[in-house]
């Protein structure tokens, strides 16, 4: 590659009818300028080119590192949300069994509590007729004993009377001779 340099310190060789010396070194001195001129523009786009690279490499890989997350991310959300659905599912399976449960233990509640009273009901019929029974039978035993009461004063009347009669009749009754004795 010609440097600037190169076009600066270019001789020629002098001819007969050659160009002029000044116009020449004139116009080498512009195109050695302009050359520098490219070159540094070269030099600065190169640079520039190299920034850029450097730059778009950071932002792929901070576009892989954001897509990474965004992939981790939804994995990371479809792992909750299957966990959330598991979890809600173990949730309503256990409240299913406790209300089963619940259940089961109100109807067995219900048929212990039907059975004590049935059982009550059934004590309370014995209770009655028992006590019907009970009140029956003091009932007789009284009516016995009023009959008796009764019936042995009207018997005591009856045998003074009888004994009055025989003491007036003068004979003795057997009753009365168990009773000497």
């Amino acid at each position: 590659m010609i440097m600037p340099l190169d076009i600066q310190n270019k001789e020629f060789s002098k001819g007969v009818r050659g160009y002029k010396e000044d116009e020449v070194d004139q116009f080498l001195d512009m195109l050695t300028l302009d050359y520098e001129k490219l070159l540094e523009d070269n030099r600065l786009l190169k640079q520039k080119i190299s920034d850029l690279e450097k730059e778009l490499e950071k932002k792929t890989r901070a576009e892989d590192s954001v897509m990474e997350t965004l992939a981790t991310t939804k994995s990371l959300m479809q792992d909750i949300s299957e966990s959330a659905e598991k979890r809600a599912k173990i949730l309503l399976k256990n409240a299913e069994l406790d209300a089963e449960v619940i259940v089961r233990e109100a109807k067995e509640n219900v048929e212990r509590c039907k059975d004590e009273y049935q059982q009550l009901k059934n004590r309370l019929n014995i209770f009655n007729t028992r006590y019907k029974t009970l009140l029956e039978s003091e009932l007789e035993k009284f009516d016995v004993l009023t009959q008796e009461l009764f019936y042995s004063d009207e018997l005591s009347r009856d045998e003074k009377s009888q004994q009055d009669k025989e003491k007036d009749e003068g004979t003795v009754n057997i009753s009365d001779i168990g009773q000497l004795i």
